[in-house]
C-alpha cells in the first residue's frame, strides 16, 4: 500500500505539472521544457569534433570521405609505451592515485621541464605539477583558478576553438587579438596592448599554433613574455605541439620568460607521443596555484587514469626511445607539409599560411572578402561535392579561412589537397 500511495503521489505531481498528460502515463521527455543553466547557456559545441563526426557518419553511409579535419596524429602510440601500460595493469596499478598524479610521473614532468628552462628561472619541483585528463582539462583548470567575472583574457586569434569557451566557462571574457595573415597571424606586444584594458588579467599563448601552424621565434616569445610580466598578466602557455616543429626546436616559455611567477605551462603526451586517447596532460605553475587546481580537480574528475599515468611515465622516462619515435613522426609530417604546399602552389591565387610546426594548413576560402562565412560555405562544398572534410575558420573566429590537417597518410593528404584546389577554383568561377 505504501508503494502504491507513493506512485499515486508521483502521478498526481506529474498531472499537476502537465495537465494534458494522462495520470497513468509518464510525461514524454520531448514534452518537458528544457532551459540550460546560465553556466552553459552560451556554450558552443566543438566544431573540430563535429567535422570528424560528420566525416565518420558519411563514411558509415558508404561515402569515400577523406577526413582532413582531425586534430590528432595518425601514428600508433610507440610500442615501448604500450608495453609499459600492459605492465602497469599486470602489476595492479589500477587503483585511485593522488588527485594531482603519481609522484614518479610528476617528478619526470618536473625534470622534463627543467631540461629546457633558462638558468635564471626557478627550478620546477614535483609539487608544482598537476596531472590531468588531457591538456584540455589542464587548460580549463587554470582558467577556472585564475579568471572570473569582470576579468578579460587576451586570445591571439585565430586560436584553438576551446580557448574562447573555457574562458567563458570561467565567467571571464575572451578578447580576440587579431594580427595580419602576412605575419602568420602571430601577435606582437603592440597588438596585445591595443586590446588591453584595466580588466585584462591574462593571455592565452600557443606556439606552435593550432590552427595556423605558426611558430613564434625566440625573440618574439621573449617580447611577449616581457610585456606580460611588466603588466602583471598571467600567461597560459599551451605547449602541446612544441615537439612538432620543422625548422629547429620551438621555443618554450621558460626559456625566455623573465620569471615564472605568473606563467602556467600546459603540456601533455597527446600530440608528440601519439597518445591522444590516453588523456594525460599537465600544468606547471607555482605551488599555491598547483594546490588550488588540484583541489578543483578533486571535486570534478579526481585523478587521471592510473594506467595512462604509467604509460606517460614510460614516455618521459625513456627519452632516447621517445626521441626516435618523435623524430620519425615529425619527419613524416614535414614531408606531408611540403607535398601539400607543392600542390597548393600550382594555384598561386590560393592563400595559405606556411606552417613551421604542428600539422595544419590554414587556407583562405574563396570569396572571403565578400561572404560573412566563406569558410563554412567552402567546407560544405568541399565535403558535399568532393568528399573532403576540413574545419571552417569560424571555429577559430576567422570565418574566411579553413583548417586542413595533414595528420593522415601521404596519399590521402595529396589527394585531399588536389580536390581542395579543384573546389577552390569552382567556387571562384
Amino acid at each position: 500500500m505504501a508503494e502504491k500511495s507513493f506512485r499515486r503521489l508521483l502521478f498526481e505531481v506529474a498531472k499537476a505539472s502537465h495537465p494534458r498528460a494522462s495520470p497513468l502515463r509518464p510525461t514524454p521527455v520531448s514534452a518537458v521544457t528544457f532551459t540550460p543553466s546560465a553556466n552553459l547557456a552560451e556554450l558552443k559545441p566543438s566544431a573540430t569534433i563535429a567535422v570528424s563526426a560528420r566525416a565518420r557518419a558519411l563514411r558509415a553511409a558508404g561515402r569515400d570521405v577523406i577526413d582532413l579535419g582531425a586534430g590528432e596524429p595518425d601514428f600508433d602510440t610507440p610500442e615501448f609505451i604500450r608495453r609499459a601500460a600492459q605492465k602497469a595493469i599486470d602489476s595492479g596499478a589500477t587503483k585511485y592515485t593522488a588527485t594531482e598524479g603519481i609522484l614518479p610521473l610528476r617528478q619526470a614532468i618536473a625534470a622534463y621541464t627543467n631540461a629546457s628552462r633558462a638558468p635564471h628561472i626557478a627550478e620546477v619541483t614535483a609539487d608544482e605539477v598537476v596531472v590531468s585528463n588531457g591538456s584540455k582539462q589542464s587548460l580549463y583548470n587554470a582558467c577556472v583558478a585564475l579568471f572570473g567575472p569582470g576579468d578579460e583574457v587576451l586570445v591571439p586569434t585565430p586560436s584553438w576553438t576551446s580557448y574562447y569557451e573555457m574562458v567563458m566557462l570561467a565567467r571571464a571574457k575572451a578578447i580576440p587579438v587579431y594580427a595580419k595573415a602576412e605575419c602568420q597571424f602571430k601577435v606582437s606586444p603592440a597588438d596585445l596592448l591595443k586590446q588591453a584594458t584595466a580588466k585584462t588579467r591574462g593571455v592565452m599563448l600557443n606556439s606552435p599554433c593550432n590552427p595556423t601552424g605558426a611558430v613564434y621565434t625566440r625573440d618574439e616569445m621573449r617580447a611577449l613574455f616581457t610585456l606580460c610580466a611588466e603588466k602583471g598578466w598571467w600567461v597560459l602557455s599551451d605547449e602541446i605541439y612544441v615537439r612538432i616543429a620543422y625548422d629547429g626546436v620551438a621555443t618554450r616559455s621558460l626559456e625566455v620568460a623573465p620569471d615564472r611567477e605568473r606563467v602556467v605551462v600546459i603540456d601533455g603526451v597527446a600530440k608528440a607521443y601519439a597518445m591522444t586517447g590516453w588523456r594525460i596532460g599537465w600544468t606547471v605553475s607555482s605551488k599555491p596555484l598547483a594546490q588550488l587546481m588540484a583541489a578543483f580537480q578533486s571535486h570534478t574528475t579526481s585523478n587521471p587514469s592510473s594506467i595512462s599515468q604509467h604509460a606517460a611515465l614510460a614516455a618521459l622516462g625513456n627519452p632516447a626511445e621517445a626521441d626516435t619515435s618523435i623524430n620519425a613522426m615529425v619527419k613524416e609530417f614535414h614531408a606531408r607539409r611540403d607535398a601539400a604546399l607543392a600542390v597548393l602552389a600550382q594555384d598561386p591565387s590560393i592563400r595559405v599560411i606556411r606552417p613551421d610546426g604542428a600539422f595544419y594548413l590554414y587556407i583562405e576560402a574563396p570569396n572571403a572578402s565578400t561572404s560573412d562565412d566563406a569558410g563554412g560555405a567552402f567546407c560544405n562544398h568541399l565535403i558535399d561535392q568532393h568528399n573532403v572534410a576540413v574545419v571552417p575558420g569560424s571555429a577559430f573566429l576567422t570565418p574566411g579561412w579553413v583548417r586542413l590537417s595533414y595528420a593522415a597518410a601521404m596519399p590521402l593528404v595529396v589527394e585531399g589537397v588536389k580536390r581542395l584546389v579543384t573546389a577552390h577554383r569552382e567556387c571562384r568561377s
